[in-house]
């Protein structure tokens, strides 16, 4: 594994730094048989199937729709959400949890699928090469690497590039999620709405929140930001956008009804 790890790298490095998509997507492919080994996945077929079918759904609305996109659910009551390179996003049951709306979640869903579609990860490892985004990634997902066990593989992993997404990348993402599940017909005021949200609930319990602030930062300008946009979208006056659905609510109350893991079992 490591060993291929270094072979695409020396690669992009060769080529002059830059990402083709096929290194991309072998990155992406290889870091999440990574996380897929240290992360509770969500295995249940019915999740599984859902979460995917919906993820589809937004993303081949996309100017990525080639890609072979990948959509996991992870076992942990973190509110978080995490994309990497190539296709692969990864949405934590505190989300779903939070997301009382199908369009709150879809929101987010679009706002991951906008970092790979502007390709953010791929130009932060542009510019530090041989980042673990692996590790990265479950360090994000999870509060794993408050522990002394991550604190033990982010020495051994070495430098990691850390998901801090710049306020522009943020920008670009919340835009992409805005145009995107707008045009898989999904109101798009989910996107703001489930900001709100995770505001409310920093006040209420930070801790539960922390990761996703951490690697996404959040401000009230974001919000106005978007908000601005969705009142100026030309919208098909006959298009009847999907705010909620009770097929989204029978996923949630499947997704609730997953047994709670002690935080030992989010760890590897």
């Amino acid at each position: 594994m490591i060993r291929r790890k270094t072979l695409i790298l020396t690669a992009i490095v060769i080529s002059g730094c830059s990402v083709s998509q096929d290194q991309e997507v072998a990155l992406g492919r290889q870091n999440a048989e990574e996380i897929n080994a240290q992360l509770p996945i969500v295995n249940d077929p019915a999740i599984s199937s859902y979460i995917q079918d919906l993820g589809e759904s937004i993303a081949k609305k996309t100017s990525r729709a080639d890609l072979d996109w990948h959509f996991y659910v992870v076992n942990t009551k973190q509110v978080n959400a995490f994309a990497l390179p190539g296709g692969f996003v990864y949405v934590n049951r505190g989300l779903i949890e939070s997301a009382d709306r199908l369009d709150e979640l879809t929101g987010t869903m679009g706002h991951e699928i906008g970092h790979v579609v502007e390709r953010h990860s791929v130009k932060q490892m542009e510019k530090q090469q041989g980042a673990n985004v692996g590790l990265v990634a479950v360090c994000t997902l999870t509060n794993i690497c408050q522990s002394g066990l991550g604190r033990v593989a982010v020495s051994v992993g070495g430098q990691a590039l850390f998901a801090r997404y710049s306020r522009q990348d943020e920008l670009q993402a919340d835009s992409e999620a805005v145009v995107n599940v707008t045009r898989a017909g999904y109101d798009p005021q989910g996107v703001v709405d489930l900001f709100r949200v995770l505001l409310q609930e920093r006040q209420s319990a930070p801790s539960k929140v922390d990761g996703w602030f951490a690697s996404h930062p959040l401000e009230e300008s974001r919000i106005q930001q978007a908000s601005a946009q969705i009142s100026h979208l030309r919208l098909d006056p006959s298009q009847r956008l999907i705010v909620d659905l009770p097929a989204y609510h029978a996923f949630r109350d499947r997704v609730a009804a997953l047994p709670v893991l002690p935080e030992s079992a989010q760890q590897p």
